[in-house]
């Protein structure tokens, strides 16, 4: 079993991360990695998943959701033909620091025989690299469609 785990603070409250996290259509718009979410964000849903790692042919996957709780938590499984062979428990979830601050951790741990093969060297450094800049366009994306604050002005 192995484990890839990042975190970024996000000056946004949960609920507006989480308007952008599970606004599907618009995934391709400001994701560098996850190109594409088609599906519900609803538990037992089969999500149809592309995901691009830099450097790496896209891959193509229909995940199961796991658990889906408004604000806090997006988490699926999904896998790479039979169970046992390669499969991904992917997490995206968000921690209120304050109402305004969020810590998003995404998260995903592999399990099955092929994962030695297939998630060591340029693969795993791609994936980690994807979760990076993922985390850095949803920071962008939440803190830059924050309503702009109206100076005080004296009339």
């Amino acid at each position: 079993m192995r484990q890839l785990e990042t975190e970024i603070e996000i000056a946004a409250s949960p609920e507006k991360i989480w308007a952008i996290l599970t606004d599907f259509p618009a995934m391709p718009t400001w994701n560098p990695f996850i190109r594409a979410i088609r599906g519900r964000p609803v538990e037992g849903e089969r999500l149809e998943v592309l995901l691009a790692p830099a450097g790496q042919s896209p891959m193509r996957f229909r995940p199961v959701l796991l658990v889906v709780v408004p604000a806090r938590e997006l988490r699926w499984r999904g896998r790479l033909g039979v169970p046992g062979l390669f499969d991904g428990e992917h997490v995206l979830r968000l921690d209120a620091i304050s109402p305004d601050h969020t810590r998003f951790s995404h998260s995903e741990t592999f399990s099955g025989l092929l994962v030695p093969l297939i998630m060591r060297g340029a693969m795993r450094a791609a994936t980690r690299a994807g979760f990076i800049a993922m985390n850095a366009a949803l920071k962008v994306k939440a803190e830059s469609d924050l309503p702009q604050r109206r100076s005080a002005t004296n009339d």
